[in-house]
C-alpha cells in the first residue's frame, strides 16, 4: 500500500512541477549586487524533525536560528515540526501534491532516496552550491546520499551521527583485553570472556525500531552484498544476510553475551544497561550518548571505538567487501521546487552550515558537523571524539532507492517476527530464511514500484 501510495505521488508531483514549470515563479528575496539577500517582508518556512530527548534546548536554538536570520536577511524564519517518519512522509506527499508548504525540510539521510523520487526538490547547480560554501565546505562523506549521483544532488548535509560502541575500560582491562574487538568473531569472543558476575558482554536492542537491521546491513555489505545491487536487485535472501542474523542473534541465543531481557530493549534501555556498569560493550551507538554516560556510573570510565569492519567468520575484510563502519546517518536539508523564496532558503542554509553554528549544534545536541573544519577543530580539540570522527569518514550510504525506505521496513521486521523465537532462546535457520524470503519478497515489490 505504502509503495502504491509513493507512487502515485510521484506522478502527482511531476504534474504540478510541469505546471509550475510553465508559471512565472517569483524567487520572493533580492540578492544584492554582493550576494547577499534582501529578504525584507519574506518568511520562509523550515520543516524539521522534533527533537524529543532535547525539546527545550530545540526551541532556543530555532530562536536564536530566526534572531541571526532576520538580522542577516531581514526575513522571517518559522519553523514546523514533525513527530516521526510516516509523519514526515505524509507532510511531503500533501506539499508535493498541493505545490505549497515549506521551502526547506530538514530529512534523515536515508529518506533521501525517497524524497528524491517524489522529483519534488531542487537539484543543485554549481551556483547553489556556491552560494552556501561550495561542496569543499563539507565532510565528503556527509555527501554521499545527497543524490544518485554527484550532478544530481537535493540533500545538502547539516548533521552527521555515525554509529560507533562504546566500551567500558575497566571491565575489559579486568578482563585482560588489551584494545576493543575490530572484527566480528574478535567482538563475539571477547563478549564472552566478559560476561559473567551480573556484567553482559553486550548491550543491544533486538526490539528498537530503527538500530538492528543497521547491525546486519553492515556485516552483509563488509562480506560483499549492498542488499540492493547496482542493477536495481534485493539481495536480503543471501547467504550473507544468513550469517548476518545468525552472528546477530547468536549473542544472545548462542554465546548468552546478552541479558535476555534485552529481547524487549529499545536503543534508551540498551544505552541505560551500559551506563549503570552491567554491560561492557555498547554497540550502534552515536556521540550523542556522552551526555547521558557523563553523568552516569561510567563517567570517565568509557570510551568510544570503532564498530568492527570486517564481517562474521573472516579475519580480514574479502577482497569485494566494503569496510563499512556505519551507516551513513545524519540529516540533509533539501528545498521544495514550488518554493518562491529558494534564494532565502539557501541563505539559511549557508547559516546553519557554517563552522561555528556547526560547532555550537554540536555542544547543545551531541550531533557531530558536516562542516569539514568544524569537524577537524572538534577532532582535535576532544580527542575522545577521533572514533566517532572516523567512523564519520567510514560511513557508508544504503543503497540510494526511493523503494529504501520500504526494504528498511522490510529488515526491521525480520526483528519483530522473531522476537517471540528469541525469547524462548533460538531462533532455527528455516525461520530465519523464511523471514529473509518475506523480506526478499517486500523488497522485489518496492523496487518494481519504482521502475513504473
Amino acid at each position: 500500500m505504502r509503495a502504491r501510495t509513493l507512487a502515485t505521488t510521484v506522478a502527482l508531483a511531476a504534474a504540478v512541477s510541469l505546471a509550475l514549470g510553465g508559471c512565472a515563479v517569483s524567487k520572493g528575496a533580492t540578492v544584492r549586487a554582493d550576494g547577499t539577500i534582501d529578504g525584507t517582508g519574506q518568511t520562509l518556512n523550515v520543516l524539521v524533525g522534533i527533537d524529543t530527548v532535547y525539546p527545550k534546548q530545540q526551541k532556543q536554538w530555532q530562536a536564536e536560528m530566526a534572531k541571526e536570520f532576520k538580522k542577516t536577511t531581514g526575513a522571517t524564519l518559522k519553523y514546523d515540526t514533525y513527530a516521526s517518519a510516516n509523519d514526515e512522509l505524509t507532510r511531503i506527499q500533501t506539499s508535493v501534491v498541493s505545490g505549497q508548504g515549506p521551502d526547506v525540510y530538514s530529512i534523515g539521510t536515508t529518506f533521501t532516496p525517497t524524497a528524491y523520487s517524489l522529483g519534488a526538490f531542487v537539484k543543485l547547480t554549481a551556483k547553489d552550491w556556491n552560494s552556501i560554501g561550495g561542496r569543499a565546505k563539507f565532510e565528503q562523506a556527509s555527501l554521499g546520499i545527497s543524490g544518485p549521483s554527484q550532478k544530481e544532488q537535493i540533500g545538502i548535509p547539516v548533521a552527521s551521527r555515525p554509529f560507533v560502541m562504546a566500551y567500558n575500560k575497566e571491565l575489559l582491562a579486568k578482563a585482560g583485553i588489551s584494545k576493543p574487538a575490530t572484527t566480528w568473531d574478535q567482538f563475539a569472543a571477547q563478549a564472552k570472556k566478559l560476561t559473567g558476575h551480573g556484567v553482559y558482554g553486550i548491550a543491544t536492542d533486538y526490539a528498537d525500531g530503527f538500530d538492528p537491521y543497521k547491525f546486519t546491513w553492515a556485516m552483509s555489505l563488509q562480506s560483499g552484498n549492498p542488499v540492493v545491487s547496482k542493477a536495481g536487485k534485493a539481495t536480503i535472501d543471501d547467504a550473507t544476510m544468513v550469517k548476518a542474523y545468525q552472528t546477530y542473534f547468536g549473542w544472545l541465543t548462542k554465546d548468552h553475551s546478552v541479558d535476555p531481557a534485552a529481547v524487549g530493549w529499545n536503543g534508551a534501555q540498551a544505552l541505560a544497561a551500559f551506563a549503570d556498569g552491567k554491560a561492557a560493550y555498547l554497540p550502534m551507538t552515536t556521540a550523542a550518548s556522552a551526555p547521558s554516560l557523563n553523568q552516569s556510573k561510567v563517567k570517565g570510565k568509557y570510551a568510544y571505538a570503532v564498530m568492527p569492519t570486517v564481517p562474521p567468520g573472516a579475519s580480514t575484510l574479502p577482497s569485494q567487501g566494503r569496510a563499512a563502519a556505519s551507516i551513513l546517518s545524519g540529516d540533509n536539508v533539501v528545498v521544495a521546487n514550488y518554493s518562491k523564496n529558494q534564494a532565502l532558503a539557501f541563505a539559511y542554509v549557508k547559516q546553519v552550515t557554517a563552522e561555528q553554528e556547526q560547532l555550537d549544534f554540536y555542544k547543545t545536541f551531541g550531533q557531530l558537523p558536516t562542516n569539514a573544519a568544524a569537524a577537524a577543530q572538534l577532532e582535535k580539540s576532544d580527542p575522545t571524539l577521533k572514533p566517532v570522527v572516523r567512523a564519520g569518514k567510514q560511513s557508508i550510504a544504503t543503497p540510494f532507492t526511493g523503494a529504501w525506505s520500504d526494504i528498511q521496513l522490510a529488515l526491521v521486521n525480520i526483528n519483530t517476527q522473531l522476537i517471540p523465537s528469541l525469547k524462548k532462546g533460538s531462533v532455527s535457520t528455516s525461520q530465519l530464511k523464511s523471514q529473509l524470503k518475506t523480506a526478499q519478497q517486500a523488497a522485489d515489490s518496492s523496487l518494481a514500484q519504482q521502475q513504473q
